[in-house]
């Protein structure tokens, strides 16, 4: 007799059974290129604002600085996302 679990698990493999399949290493390097790829995007976009805000807190404009700062945070949400959706397209592709 087979345990709950047991059941569960054939149940899920049923539903997906590409789920539990090992990535190859062509395939896990293509998936840590895409992660490469946003890491500089990333990189590039709060370089960029971290001057913006340096600026603005120079310049003693607080008001500006908060912009800033959630505009850092929105952009690396927004480039999170699409690597996240990048690296899912690749999945549904192999």
């Amino acid at each position: 007799m087979k345990s709950s679990w047991e059941l569960a698990m054939e149940r899920l493999d049923a539903e997906d059974p590409d789920a539990g399949k090992a990535l190859t290493e062509e395939q896990k390097n293509a998936l840590a290129e895409i992660d490469s790829k946003f890491d500089a995007k990333i990189a590039e976009r709060k370089i960029f604002l971290e001057k913006a805000l340096a600026e603005a807190t120079e310049q003693g404009n607080a008001e500006e600085a908060e912009q800033v700062h959630r505009q850092i945070a929105d952009e690396t949400l927004r480039l999170e996302d699409e690597r996240e959706r990048a690296k899912s397209n690749y999945r549904d592709q192999i």
